[in-house]
């Protein structure tokens, strides 16, 4: 049935409006990068973060204390934002090897029902999202040419160049296409009567 004034709104969409985001969490997982460091710093980027933060932060570690190798990683809405602070670094110092990798990493969302009932505990929804990951590793030492995702360095920019307007458009090459073992996807969706955790399936649909 169409909503008065517009189009109907999807189902889905629509009991969503009655539940309120509480808490997000991130899937784990290891860097995709061989023999790195034990102590190597990974700047996990958010889509809240803010870049001259990041900037701030990253480029002390590689020229105040002298690091040889850092890694940006970032998924789903800030995976534009790793990218861009990632060409930041590379035009500030010049000279960095790099390597691209791109996966699937699942993100937990729980929200919270508005709808409070009258009695016992208000209904969570627990979502499940699998969504792009990129992580990217900057190296002042070579690295090997023949992996998938590597870049040779660029010319450092001169003083006075503007730095903070670069985007993804200043990659070279394309991202190399997550694994084909990884698709296709599912989002999970979990409906439980606690605050905080278990629940039973209440469906599937694609992403």
């Amino acid at each position: 049935m169409a909503a008065e004034g517009g189009r109907a709104k999807p189902l889905a969409q629509s009991r969503m409006e009655n539940f309120r985001k509480v808490r997000t969490s991130e899937e784990e997982m290891p860097l995709p990068f061989p023999d790195l460091p034990p102590d190597v710093v990974e700047m996990k980027v958010k889509e809240g973060s803010k870049i001259r933060n990041l900037m701030n932060f990253a480029m002390a570690q590689m020229e105040l204390k002298g690091r040889r190798q850092i890694v940006f990683s970032g998924c789903g809405r800030a995976v534009t934002k790793t990218i861009t602070c990632v060409e930041i670094m590379k035009r500030k110092l010049g000279g960095l090897h790099q390597v691209t990798k791109v996966r699937y990493k699942t993100v937990l969302e729980v929200w919270e029902s508005q709808d409070q009932p009258a009695h016992g505990p208000a209904q969570n929804l627990t979502v499940h999202k699998n969504v792009p990951s990129i992580c990217i590793l900057l190296s002042r030492d070579p690295l090997d040419p023949n992996q998938t995702g590597y870049q040779p360095p660029e010319p450092r920019h001169e003083a006075g160049e503007d730095t903070l307007g670069c985007s993804s458009k200043g990659l070279k090459r394309p991202l190399p296409p997550p694994c084909e073992e990884l698709l296709p996807k599912k989002l999970q969706v979990q409906v439980s009567d606690s605050p905080r955790d278990t629940g039973t399936t209440a469906g599937q649909q694609d992403p």
